[in-house]
């Protein structure tokens, strides 16, 4: 079992950065891979962005990809989601996951089996 707590969101303008932690419980972290996902009002959960156990790859989505950056360390447990360049469609509640395959890259919701419970960013136009 492992758990994940989100932390890092808030009301940012556009053109601003925010960066969001997710602490993992338990002591096999490096061996899950990681996503973040988001959802917005009205809207289904789509995908983020993923890296594997060790963090040595990476996905984005086609919409972040040049503006946020995953990582990790393994040493505290922590997955990051570093956002730059934030803009209006940005805002949603965002998730981060676990999935226990460590060496894929997955980016379909069902593929992970821990969750977070979300923590909101707000970017004001």
């Amino acid at each position: 079992q492992v758990q994940l707590v989100e932390s890092g969101g808030g009301l940012v303008q556009a053109g601003g950065s925010l960066r969001l932690s997710c602490v993992a419980s338990g002591r096999t972290f490096s061996t899950y891979g990681m996503g973040w996902f988001r959802q917005a009002p009205g809207k289904e959960r789509e995908f983020v962005a993923a890296l594997t156990g060790t963090g040595g790859r990476t996905s984005y989505s086609v919409s972040v990809k040049g503006r946020f950056t995953i990582s990790r360390d393994n040493a505290k447990n922590t997955v990051y989601l570093q956002m730059n360049s934030l803009k209006p469609e940005d805002t949603a509640v965002y998730y981060c996951a676990a999935q226990s395959s460590g060496v894929v890259l997955f980016t379909l919701p069902f593929r992970y089996d821990y969750w977070g419970q979300g923590t909101q960013v707000t970017v004001s136009s």
